[in-house]
């Protein structure tokens, strides 16, 4: 474990040389640097070894007569956050040893072997960023960056040239990050905390469930932990200890439910595990966390033109109509055995009453069981028995040998009609993908009470499901009339939407809401847990958040 975690800004001056930065808008191909121009960059390495594209590197220097390139202390920063960010996330031992090589550099007086070592890094993470669409969805989900990054593109190393050629590289490498204002206040709130590491940070170690009126074990502990974390004013904390309060007070409920619901959980002001673990996450863990999302708003639409979002840890959906957003409901997702994939489709129709043809695992795990247990149980739902999905027949259950089947040899496929009890409710937005999932209404109301909503077999039931169905066709031209009579009737009705929403679920545990608040939720389904392995406890510059 690292223990500096300041970054140090020692910045040199140099002289730019005046070149004609339009002369490399024509290169289109890397060439074989000359013998004179590797062994410069070998001799700027930190150590021999250390760099991973010396031909290139080569090739850079050569054009520019070795001369440095990093002349913009803006450059610097922005290309050390980044790289700090991805290597707080905990993603890349590659990156954590260059942010560490980076700060000692810049500290030295070295000037040519940190403008060597931060060109190499850059294309590093140039190379990164290329990637991301191809393997973010790996690398942000449980696994590591465990290979070598490929080569960077010839495009984008001819364009970092010619930015540097017109001293633009801040903006070259500020564009390298996610377009979203997302990413600059996460680093904000990473800031704030690393100024925080340094002080103490007591655990609540007090067991069993803290209610309004119960007597503290320690309440100093529990007083200065809820300060840290913001939730209760220093005024309010040092009233408290001067009072010596002793018990659970009106003031620190208040302060309890401000922390609950900025992490997700039921706001109650109960001190249970749920809310006691989270009292007791670590700084460093929460850097790490947030680190991570960061990174994950690389694989996100940043688009909020016309668009339906869901983040399935927070069991929310929102939509957005000429970049406003004009709804936003509660939804349930997959449970954990059975996830809800992150996927991006188009919805293309509305279909009132919608019939379900169940799932062939969801037949045999949750539903022939329970026929076996009650012989009237598909009657009892409203369930028809098919010879097959393509112009099936239907067989009548009394005709079915139920001694002689079992779940894993039924040869048959189920299909509820439509109705209020059907499990799809009475809409379904169809969105067609290779996973099979969709939005749509759901019976089950009372799930939507709950804090923690998943509950479903991987698609998305909403609760304000006929508040989008009637938004959706409105904004497709169609009045109430037009569709009254399929809300009255329990007949099926696929009605197509004039234009395509595009829907997209995402992951995201940590985010900053529109009052600068941090934002944490469960990690349900397990993402955020990194590979066992021995990793750094770095610094962002705060100076370009």
């Amino acid at each position: 474990m690292f223990s500096d975690r300041t970054l140090i800004k020692t910045l040199f001056v140099c002289v730019a040389m005046p070149l004609a930065a339009n002369a490399l808008e024509t290169v289109e191909s890397p060439k074989t640097a000359s013998q004179e121009a590797v062994l410069w960059v070998q001799q700027a390495e930190p150590e021999p070894g250390l760099v991973t594209y010396s031909q290139d590197l080569a090739n850079i220097y050569e054009y520019f007569s070795f001369a440095p390139i990093w002349h913009d202390y803006r450059a610097k920063d922005e290309l050390e956050t980044q790289i700090n960010i991805i290597s707080l996330a905990g993603i890349s031992q590659d990156f954590e040893w260059r942010a560490v090589i980076l700060r000692e550099l810049r500290a030295s007086a070295d000037w040519r072997a940190y403008d060597v070592f931060a060109t190499d890094s850059l294309l590093s993470l140039i190379s990164y960023t290329e990637s991301v669409l191809e393997f973010g969805k790996s690398w942000y989900f449980g696994t590591d960056i465990d290979t070598a990054l490929p080569r960077p593109t010839q495009t984008q190393i001819n364009k970092l040239t010619v930015s540097a050629g017109r001293n633009d590289l801040y903006d070259y490498v500020f564009n390298l990050r996610p377009d979203t204002q997302q990413y600059r206040e996460m680093a904000k709130a990473i800031v704030a905390l690393q100024d925080q590491e340094s002080t103490y940070w007591p655990k609540v170690l007090q067991t069993g469930l803290i209610r309004h009126g119960d007597k503290l074990k320690n309440a100093d502990n529990l007083i200065t932990n809820l300060e840290r974390q913001g939730v209760l004013s220093t005024y309010d904390a040092q009233r408290l200890k001067i009072e010596r309060v002793g018990f659970y007070n009106a003031v620190l409920v208040e302060a309890i439910k401000r922390f609950q619901e900025q992490h997700g959980l039921k706001r109650d002001g109960v001190i249970g595990n749920k809310t006691r673990r989270w009292l007791n996450m670590s700084v460093n863990t929460r850097i790490q966390l947030l680190a991570l999302n960061m990174e994950r708003l690389r694989l996100w639409p940043t688009e909020r033109e016309k668009i339906i979002l869901v983040n399935i840890p927070n069991y929310e959906m929102e939509l957005w109509m000429d970049s406003q957003l004009i709804l936003d409901s509660k939804v349930v997702v997959g449970r954990p055995s059975r996830r809800t994939p992150l996927f991006e489709s188009r919805l293309d129709s509305v279909v009132f009453n919608p019939s379900w043809n169940v799932p062939v695992k969801i037949m045999r795990e949750d539903i022939l069981p329970k026929v076996q247990q009650d012989s009237e149980y598909l009657d009892k739902h409203s369930y028809t028995v098919l010879s097959s999905w393509v112009n099936g027949s239907v067989i009548s259950s009394e005709e079915i040998d139920w001694e002689a089947v079992s779940p894993n040899n039924f040869p048959y496929r189920l299909q509820q009609s439509p109705g209020n009890f059907n499990a799809l409710g009475r809409y379904k937005f169809n969105t067609p993908n290779g996973n099979a999932i969709y939005l749509h209404d759901t019976p089950a109301k009372g799930l939507f009470n709950k804090s923690r909503r998943a509950y479903s077999s991987g698609c998305i039931r909403v609760q304000k499901a006929e508040v989008l169905a009637q938004i959706l066709l409105k904004r497709s031209g169609l009045k109430f009339g037009d569709y009254e009579y399929y809300q009255r009737i329990p007949e099926t009705k696929w009605v197509s939407l004039r234009k395509k929403i595009p829907v997209h679920t995402i992951y995201q545990t940590v985010w900053v809401n529109d009052e600068g608040e941090v934002q944490f939720r469960e990690d349900v389904y397990h993402y955020d847990t990194r590979p066992k392995r021995n990793s750094s406890s770095l610094s962002l510059t705060a100076q370009n958040q």
